[in-house]
């Protein structure tokens, strides 16, 4: 799929003038029949005379492609739960991260509430993270102009991305507009790739579900993390991916792959929209919506569990190849694939017991990658490392914690005189005992003074001051020099206690 080549799709009337970067210029219409019809106060659907037409529960409209494909009803009940045990993981998501990552694993096959799947799947990409880590990134990339080269291939691409859905029925409608600035943002951001066709249905889907700058988040880790190097000028990524789906097709179907050996049928010829636009232009909506739920959470190995379920029950049988003779046919059945097969619920039981791991697809890419090399030298393209699922994503770029501080139940300023205590504390034996050795060292401490100091260092022992004995009565003692230094060592554990009492009063 080339960087600039276009979709199949409805096109739209031309228009008269091209974008200048900023999202206010899409909003202006060609004419004034298009100006008319922006100004509406209805849905984009009503602005096309659309009103009338019926939508389904995704938003599209009733009898058109994207609407097609029976529905795997949840009874309400059941979806209530769901959406219960959503709540509480999305609210405590570090914890459940990790210590159950199979429990939303297991949850992410069942498939995400509907009400809830826009903020799981941020949750899910990382792109949550990201964007708490960038703030205000998003809008200095929106306001940026942009590069021209750019915004003319995203212009022409906008009318051709799912024109059957309420949010881009409408030309330079808020759906088309909010496309626009995630598109053209993702090219200042990540200039060096700039845009791949393929990005934009990946984008649309994402802004069904969640606002603009959210999606652009979710966009670049999908492009970074989960298909890195798939959108990149040569897409030597899509290609090793392609042999990797081949080679791991001898095992799962071997009839599929002696067929297409034998036809000599290039993967890419058949898998690459499948795989640079998540299966969003080629499945059922309800499938297309499930199969996103699983690949958030566990990665590109439900891209390839999905492609190897589609050959092997297109192509995986004798009977079913005796309409593919040759190349033209076989390919054709591809694109053509059989309602049964792409059925939400057959197609989701299919991925999920297809025994295809993250090990044999690292295994494979290296085996692969030795190939390209021996072949074709070097890739041109140095892509990040490729992360499975969520929760390799997280361990890789752990989002912001609260450091667990100690929050002391009182709070004193240093200087502030301690409170009297109403009794006074027995001093314990091995005070007494150290403080008798003392006096006996000294020598010449007044014996007047034995039960203030006594005081005072008893408070030291338990954690307690008696203030029984007032410190200008202390001082109006007059003690000899030699004297202060029994006195300076008992204020030294008097200090040491109040500090002591601070540390404990954190933990209370």
């Amino acid at each position: 799929m080339a960087k600039s080549s276009g979709e199949n799709g409805p096109r739209a009337p031309a228009a008269g003038g091209s974008l200048s970067g900023t999202r206010e210029s899409l909003a202006q219409g060609p004419d004034a029949a298009t100006a008319d019809e922006l100004s509406s106060l209805g849905s984009d659907s009503e602005a096309n005379g659309f009103a009338e037409r019926r939508i389904d529960k995704f938003g599209f409209i009733v009898g058109s492609q994207g609407a097609e494909g029976a529905l795997e009803e949840v009874p309400l009940e059941v979806l209530r739960q769901r959406e219960s045990k959503w709540l509480d993981m999305l609210n405590n998501w570090d914890k459940w991260m990790a210590k159950k990552h199979k429990k939303i694993r297991l949850r992410c096959q069942k498939g995400i509430p509907p009400s809830l799947r826009g903020r799981a799947w941020q949750y899910l990409s990382g792109g949550k993270v990201k964007l708490q880590q960038n703030p205000g990134k998003f809008d200095e990339l929106d306001t940026s102009p942009g590069d021209p080269k750019w915004l003319d291939v995203i212009e022409r691409d906008l009318h051709r991305q799912f024109p059957f859905h309420e949010m881009f029925v409408s030309r330079g409608g808020h759906g088309q507009q909010d496309l626009f600035r995630v598109l053209k943002a993702y090219t200042l951001y990540r200039p060096e790739e700039g845009y791949c066709q393929a990005q934009a249905p990946i984008a649309a889907v994402l802004l069904m579900h969640m606002p603009a700058e959210q999606a652009f988040w979710c966009l670049v880790q999908i492009c970074e993390k989960y298909l890195p190097g798939y959108y990149s000028e040569k897409l030597e990524a899509i290609q090793l991916d392609g042999e990797i789906l081949f080679s791991l097709l001898q095992k799962v179907s071997p009839v599929a792959h002696k067929h297409l050996s034998r036809q000599k049928i290039d993967p890419l010829l058949y898998m690459t929209e499948w795989f640079m636009c998540a299966f969003a232009r080629t499945l059922p909506w309800s499938s297309v919506l499930r199969v996103w739920d699983m690949f958030f959470c566990e990665g590109v190995k439900i891209i390839f569990r999905v492609g190897l379920v589609l050959l092997k029950h297109a192509l995986g049988s004798a009977e079913k190849l005796k309409a593919c003779q040759g190349q033209y046919e076989t390919i054709e059945q591809l694109r053509s694939l059989s309602p049964k097969i792409m059925q939400e619920a057959f197609l989701v039981q299919e991925v999920v017991e297809l025994p295809v791991t993250e090990r044999q697809i690292e295994r494979e890419h290296l085996i692969q990658l030795r190939r390209w090399q021996e072949t074709r030298g070097e890739l041109q393209c140095r892509s990040p490392p490729r992360l499975h699922g969520a929760k390799a994503i997280l361990d890789a770029e752990p989002g912001p914690r609260l450091a667990l501080q100690p929050s002391p139940s009182i709070r004193l300023p240093p200087d502030a005189p301690l409170p009297a205590s109403k009794a006074k504390p027995k001093p314990p034996k091995q005070v007494q005992k150290e403080q008798q050795k003392q006096t006996k060292a000294s020598g010449q401490l007044d014996k007047s003074l034995a039960p203030s100091q006594a005081t005072v260092v008893t408070a030291a022992g338990d954690a307690h001051l008696s203030q029984d004995v007032p410190s200008k009565d202390l001082a109006s003692q007059d003690p000899a020099p030699q004297d202060s230094a029994p006195q300076n060592l008992a204020h030294h554990r008097s200090q040491e206690s109040l500090t002591s009492q601070e540390s404990e009063d954190t933990y209370l």
